[in-house]
């Protein structure tokens, strides 16, 4: 080729258009190795540094919110039962943490100490109050964490500092980051499922589990506690398996030319998640069934086979891991 034509065209390549078409074909690959390994590859399409091999396999976080305080349950303050009925220092006034008094109050309030009686227990001493008398037994298997604080006083962003570390919206969750880091061995079902309790959820609502900056595949997926684990999961009447497959892969397939042309992630994100769907049409179902579980299992949750509840949630967990 003539150099100076050479030098005309390569002014013209730009880096998406040579990784699109020079055959690295960085998005045919990404897409073949998800293909090829399901839905384990998901997390290797997104390069992070490992520095310790994980130990943990899986993980159920049981997200609690308008539970008793912790004063009433683990966090055992001597002076506050001391003062309770006194209003609160000056020196408690000072500081961001404390803007909600100011705001909600016109007078200082009082302190209000526990009713509770708390003992030590375990060779650790852990102070627990008489609301748990069963946790009481195996403090010496718990790690109780009290160094958490926050200067955010609403229901919604608190939630959301909770399960994202900051009050904002944008950032990954924690099941978002357990994904990330851990993969899954699960090809039919998500890395990550959210288990709802109550009839509206969490205030916040899906930003709790978003994967925020992280890829889509790492996104929380709800399961409802009755009927179809996911609406619109089931086969419309009139529609056959082989049709059902032809759209599936005719989707696949347009949504591969454009990932071919751009190496966007949220596109292989995309092709995985009408797979993944596909195929829990079989596995979700099943693993919502719990009609299997023998009786004694049942009485153990508390938990009733046509009826929504938190145990029926803690048992899913269960078999979700499982």
């Amino acid at each position: 080729m003539n150099n100076e034509i050479e030098q005309k065209l390569l002014q013209h390549v730009t880096r998406r258009h040579f990784f699109s078409q020079c055959g690295v074909g960085l998005g045919a690959l990404a897409l073949s190795q998800m293909m090829g390994e399901g839905a384990s590859a998901m997390p290797a399409m997104t390069p992070y540094v490992q520095h310790f091999a994980p130990r943990a396999k899986n993980v159920i976080f049981l997200f609690m919110a308008g539970g008793p305080s912790q004063l009433e349950l683990f966090d055992y303050k001597p002076a506050l039962q001391k003062h309770s009925g006194q209003p609160v220092p000056d020196s408690c006034m000072e500081g961001r943490r404390f803007a909600c008094i100011e705001t909600f109050f016109k007078e200082k309030p009082n302190l209000l100490g526990t009713v509770r009686e708390f003992k030590q227990h375990g060779q650790s001493g852990a102070w627990v109050s008489e609301l748990f008398p069963h946790t009481a037994q195996v403090v010496d298997d718990i790690a109780f964490v009290k160094t958490i604080a926050t200067d955010v006083p609403n229901h919604a962003p608190a939630k959301l500092a909770m399960n994202t570390g900051s009050s904002q919206f944008g950032r990954p969750s924690m099941g978002s980051w357990i994904s990330y880091g851990l993969g899954s061995d699960a090809d039919d079902l998500p890395g990550f499922v959210v288990l709802q309790s109550g009839p509206r959820g969490p205030r916040g609502g899906a930003v709790n589990w978003a994967s925020g900056f992280l890829p889509a595949a790492h996104q929380g997926v709800p399961f409802r506690s009755q009927g179809d684990p996911i609406l619109n999961l089931s086969t419309p009447e009139g529609v056959s398996d082989t049709e059902q497959r032809q759209v599936v892969d005719a989707v696949n397939a347009m949504n591969a030319e454009h990932l071919e042309a751009t190496g966007d992630p949220e596109i292989a994100a995309r092709i995985a998640s009408y797979e993944m769907a596909y195929r829990m049409q079989t596995s979700a179902p099943e693993l919502m069934d719990i009609k299997s579980e023998s009786q004694a299992t049942l009485d153990m949750y508390g938990v009733e086979p046509e009826e929504a509840s938190y145990g029926r949630n803690c048992l899913l967990a269960r078999r979700l891991v499982e």
